[in-house]
């Protein structure tokens, strides 16, 4: 196989991309995957007319989810483990959208509409904040360059056994979007805002899309909080993007502050 054949995108990929992948390359190596398109009949308004993702057929062995990340700027393919290897992927119960309707919202405007739709009857276990909604919390310095961390939080996540999507997204917040994730839906039922959040914490906190589940989002942190007041306040923040992290953990926003002091991984199951 010549150099440039092996820098082609892999036949079929060039279909995730708008212009076709138009000088996207990728000298990776894939394991045998396929394209996941949504069933129509789950898409019934038919607004998605090109693949979600790829897809690996197996799992896929530690580091590979590195090499592709690194590939990102070039190939314009953000890799994402994915648990519930069978559910919804397969099936095509996803709901894709496009990444560029995440524009339109902002992670201050989520927080304070989540906030007042949550509040009733949890306002003592908001202290100090109470009915008063905190706004986002200021950004945290990093600790470690954000592609590092990921890497090392996506072979944590490996270890699991997951196989592989791939999105055609220019970050990895857009990922959930494109590929359709539909994991908070008891909680928000559109994507789109929850994306504008994760986008908010790759820019304040070196935050990184690593992996995804039916109803689970994994993402490595560079930026921790480093401090119990300023753990504090991104708790707030957790609680209106997974209030089940609170609610079903530790049951405070105090005690689950002190969860995330200088962790550089946040794990998010909803309920």
């Amino acid at each position: 196989m010549s150099v440039h054949e092996r820098r082609r995108l892999p036949t079929g990929l060039e279909l995730l991309f708008g212009d076709g992948g138009d000088g996207r390359v990728l000298s990776v190596d894939l394991p045998s995957g396929s394209l996941v398109w949504p069933d129509p009949d789950y898409d019934k308004l038919r607004t998605h007319h090109h693949p979600s993702f790829w897809l690996s057929d197996e799992p896929v062995p530690a580091g590979l989810w590195a090499r592709l990340r690194a590939e990102h700027p070039r190939s314009g393919l953000w890799p994402v483990l994915l648990e519930d290897g069978v559910q919804p992927w397969s099936a095509g119960q996803i709901a894709p959208d496009s990444p560029h309707h995440v524009d339109y919202y902002s992670a201050a405007g989520f927080m304070a509409e989540a906030w007042q739709d949550l509040l009733l009857g949890h306002e003592a276990y908001l202290a100090p904040f109470g009915a008063e909604c905190p706004g986002i919390a200021p950004p945290a310095a990093l600790v470690a360059d954000p592609d590092v961390v990921a890497d090392w939080y996506a072979d944590v996540v490996a270890e699991r056994m997951t196989p592989l999507g791939l999105a055609a997204v220019n970050r990895g917040a857009d990922a959930m979007v494109a590929m359709g994730w539909q994991g908070a839906l008891h909680h928000n039922e559109w994507t789109v805002p929850l994306a504008a959040v994760v986008r908010s914490w790759e820019e304040r906190f070196g935050a990184r899309v690593v992996g995804m589940g039916f109803n689970t989002l994994e993402l490595s942190v560079a930026a921790p909080p480093a401090t119990p007041a300023h753990a504090l306040h991104v708790a707030a923040e957790h609680w209106t993007f997974c209030p089940d992290s609170i609610l079903q953990g530790p049951g405070t926003l105090a005690d689950y502050a002190e969860q995330i002091v200088g962790q550089n991984a946040w794990s998010f199951w909803w309920d």
